[in-house]
């Protein structure tokens, strides 16, 4: 049977610590490597609008155009206003819409 000496680092309470400071590395490169996915990362330069709850009476808008980022909140009313018929607009079989003025409600 073998006897297994002690070495001078066996005892050594910094190797804890030294462990403990790399597990904390690897969490913080982790939340930096979310932080960079977030489209409304401040970081970023792209032009981003995000909806939430769509449709719905308490929906938001967060609008990011460069570093600045701009929220609209739905107060919950429907539109409503004067106004005249423009015109029709159809649905293709592509997916695209032709608009077609119409001549009566022309101003």
């Amino acid at each position: 049977m073998a006897v297994r000496f002690l070495d001078e680092d066996d005892d050594n309470p910094m190797n804890s610590v030294i462990n403990l400071i790399d597990i904390f590395l690897v969490v913080i490169a982790a939340l930096l490597i979310i932080i960079s996915q977030n489209p409304l990362n401040p970081f970023s330069s792209d032009d981003v609008t995000i909806i939430k709850n769509s449709g719905k009476k308490n929906m938001e808008i967060i609008v990011k155009k460069g570093k600045e980022v701009k929220t609209y909140k739905s107060k919950g009313n429907i539109g409503e206003g004067n106004g005249i018929k423009a015109g029709v607009s159809y649905k293709m079989e592509d997916g695209s819409f032709v608009y077609v003025p119409d001549e009566k409600g022309k101003i």
